[in-house]
């Protein structure tokens, strides 16, 4: 029941994040600490990863409302967990000025994702 709360709580952070990706690229770029450090705006490039983290959201939103659907929640885990692991590879080379946000936001709502998207005994036979 924990991971199907845990789930449902991190779908709706992660569609909100993509669907303000999505619908106000320059607001999402202006306002979330450390994206002006990637580089100039391309509301292209922001508009493909907020179309990820929707779909990514999504799966967990699935998995939230039906445990068997676990494969789609790990399949959005999955790009969760890339992300995650790029933003650890920069904090531990200290390539970030948004250390303690970035640990909050991004690296461990990722780790949670795969956490509740892995499959529980008897969940595996979906």
């Amino acid at each position: 029941m924990l991971r199907k709360w845990i789930a449902g709580a991190l779908g709706l952070f992660t569609v909100g994040n993509g669907v303000f990706m999505l619908v106000a690229a320059r607001q999402w770029y202006d306002t979330v600490p450390g994206v002006h450090d990637t580089g100039p705006f391309n509301r292209h490039f922001v508009a493909d990863i907020g179309a990820a983290f929707l779909v990514a959201g999504l799966g967990l939103f699935a998995r939230a409302w039906r445990v068997r659907y676990w494969p789609a929640a790990l399949a959005g885990a999955a790009f969760l967990g890339a992300h995650g692991l790029i933003h650890v590879t920069g904090l531990i080379g200290g390539q970030s000025h948004h250390a303690s946000f970035e640990w909050i936001s991004v690296v461990a709502p990722s780790a949670l994702a795969l956490w509740v998207s892995l499959p529980t005994k008897g969940e595996n036979d979906a």
